[in-house]
């Protein structure tokens, strides 16, 4: 899996290494930060690391992740701004550990946006098994259970806004359909259907959107996998 370049890896943002003798480098540990972009809104968003804009392979959209980034570690502010635009819409200091991935959610509605960063627990599952965790994200919507379609017990329960789960094995299969659930009556919220869920693979499911919208921004699950 490609996070076990983060012992390596060269951050591309800034020279890393300390000078030889013989005028060889020597790499340095960093942290892999992955950023999703979570808040339901049509605005673009640059991501800024203690001031300097990051490079990003695409664009900063709606449901968007941008796999890990290599990261000094250490104290570094994190920050979002309108692409292209300067004014900050959210900054906040964070600790990162060397050779450790970390997932950064951008979350809440834009004028009133905040950052979530959780660290990604990557331990191999066992044979036939993949790990899954569970975020809420949408910051309208009530407590919800996540449960597999034809599970007795669901999977995890009682997530508000911004609240998540640890990561927990299940069976791999080819098809495995989801179902977000309001935690107090039962209802299904939304589906996830038909998703392959690979033997030694980590996924992350989140919870999408407002409950009160009826468009693209309708409360929804998305998925993706920690490469």
């Amino acid at each position: 899996m490609k996070i076990k370049t983060l012992i390596t890896a060269l951050a591309l943002t800034a020279t890393l290494g300390s000078c030889m003798k013989d005028d060889s480098f020597t790499p340095q540990p960093v942290a892999g930060l992955s950023i999703i972009h979570a808040s339901p809104t049509t605005e673009k968003l640059d991501l800024y690391v203690d001031n300097a804009k990051a490079s990003l392979p695409v664009d900063l959209s709606y449901t968007t992740k941008i796999d890990y980034l290599n990261l000094f570690p250490g104290t570094r502010q994190l920050s979002v701004r309108k692409k292209g635009e300067q004014t900050v819409l959210k900054a906040e200091n964070f600790t990162l550990d060397a050779t450790v991935g970390y997932s950064l959610f951008v979350a809440g509605k834009l004028e009133n946006v905040s950052l979530l960063l959780l660290k990604d627990d990557l331990t191999l599952p066992a044979a036939g098994k993949a790990r899954v965790r569970f975020v809420n994200l949408s910051p309208d919507a009530p407590a919800v259970n996540l449960a597999i379609v034809g599970k007795e017990t669901d999977l995890f329960t009682n997530k508000v806004f911004k609240e998540y789960s640890t990561f927990e094995s299940i069976d791999a299969a080819e098809k495995v359909t989801f179902n977000l659930k309001n935690k107090e009556t039962g209802a299904v919220e939304s589906t996830l259907v038909d998703i392959k869920i690979e033997s030694g693979r980590i996924y992350t499911i989140w919870v999408k959107g407002l409950k009160a919208a009826t468009d693209d921004n309708k409360i929804g699950l998305a998925v993706f996998q920690h490469r």
